[in-house]
């Protein structure tokens, strides 16, 4: 390739690379642009959220950025309240929604879907990572289960072993005949 540009460079000199930039956008430049354009973007962040000292306005205004979703939550539970605590009153309400007219709904619904989707769907790639993070421990959780099954197989079998010892432990001082009775009872009855 470097021989075949050097040919077509002599032959034709440096309109061969304008011409061919007519079509094919030059690589290189474009990503020499991309991140001169990247940096100048992070530079502005930096100065707005890092290096910006904060002011009453702005406090106020992240104050009031995030009153929405709390607010409508607890205007929920409003609703719910009192229309147990004042039936008629809340009915009296719900009238006048009744109303409100239909364009007027979809565009409410415009306003909070675009207001809550953009934190809905990062709580959900935030979520979907959880679950591969998860899941990429499943091996070893089955492995720590595996390991725990057999600790419990030896707990046990070593209470089992313990028991036969007492077992023998109490019958070594002699016989008992209560138990003697009961063994014959139990012949017996099969």
């Amino acid at each position: 390739m470097g021989i075949i540009e050097n040919l077509f460079g002599l032959v034709f000199g440096d309109a061969s690379r304008r011409t061919i930039e007519v079509f094919r956008e030059n690589a290189e430049k474009s990503a020499e642009r991309q991140h001169e354009s990247h940096t100048a973007a992070l530079g502005q962040f930096s100065t707005e959220f890092i290096h910006a000292r904060r002011d009453r306005f702005g406090s106020f205004i992240d104050g009031l950025n995030r009153l929405p979703r709390p607010l409508m939550a607890f205007g929920v539970l409003a609703l719910f309240s009192s229309a147990m605590a004042d039936p008629i009153w809340f009915a009296a309400r719900m009238q006048g929604l009744a109303l409100v007219p239909e364009p007027l709904w979809w565009l409410l619904g415009a306003v909070i879907s675009f207001y809550f989707g953009a934190r809905h769907q990062a709580k959900g790639q935030a979520f979907q990572k959880s679950l591969l993070d998860n899941m990429a421990l499943m091996p070893s959780v089955s492995e720590n289960i595996n390991i725990l099954e057999d600790l419990r197989r030896q707990n046990a079998n070593m209470q089992k072993d313990d028991l036969e010892d007492n077992r023998a432990l109490s019958f070594a001082t002699g016989p008992n005949a209560a138990i003697e009775d009961w063994k014959k009872l139990q012949k017996r009855d099969k």
